[in-house]
Parts: C-alpha cells; sequence; structure tokens
C-alpha cells in the first residue's frame, strides 16, 4: 500500500505560480513512476506531468514549459508540481498519482484544489 496527501493548492491569479507537493508513504520503494493529474468540473482526469525513477518525464502540451515536476529525493517519499504562468484553464483538482509496475496498480491522493481567477 502507498499513502499519498497532497498540499499546496489554492486561489491564485493569472499569471502567477503555485508548488503543489505529495507526501508518500507505505511501499514507497516500489514506486515506478510518480505523478500529477487533474480534473476540471465536467472533464475527465488527464495526465499533467509524470517523472519515472529514471529521471525521464512527460507532460501534458498544455504545460509545457510552465510546469515542472520534481522529486524531493531518491527514496520516493515525495514530489512537487511547480507550476509557472498559471491560466484559468488550469483550474481544476490536482491529484498526486503513484504507480507500482510490479502491482500494475495506480495509488491516488485525495486531490488539491487549484483556482485560477482574477
Amino acid at each position: 500500500q502507498v499513502q499519498l496527501v497532497e498540499s499546496g493548492g489554492g486561489l491564485v491569479q493569472p499569471g502567477d505560480s503555485l508548488r503543489l507537493s505529495c507526501a508518500a508513504s507505505g511501499s514507497i520503494s516500489s514506486i515506478y513512476a510518480m505523478g500529477w493529474y487533474r480534473q476540471a468540473p465536467g472533464k475527465q482526469r488527464e495526465l499533467v506531468a509524470r517523472i519515472r525513477s529514471n529521471g525521464s518525464t512527460d507532460y501534458a502540451d498544455s504545460v509545457k514549459d510552465r510546469f515542472t515536476i520534481s522529486r524531493a529525493n531518491a527514496r520516493n517519499t515525495g514530489w512537487y508540481l511547480q507550476m509557472n504562468s498559471l491560466k484559468p484553464e488550469d483550474t481544476a483538482v490536482y491529484y498526486c498519482n503513484a504507480f507500482i509496475a510490479g502491482w500494475n496498480r495506480d495509488y491516488w491522493g485525495q486531490g488539491t484544489q487549484v483556482i485560477v481567477s482574477s
């Protein structure tokens, strides 16, 4: 089992920055990929950014060059999403995700709300 807790959401203005944090506990040594997903009202949950244990990353086209995912350390105790130049369309609930390849299983945090509005 892996437990995930997000923090750092809030209300910001367009153009502002925000950093989300995900704290992981449990079987964290088994985590293969760490990521952030988001779900806006009336839309499906989508991948925002992902970082694998080998350091490779994926980003949604809509956030490339604005968002950066990073790990707290090599022990997988946490990871971050630095969000710059935020836009109203970035408004969503952001979920922390951990994927355990050996179990073929995803774990999710409870979500943190990000609202970008003037």
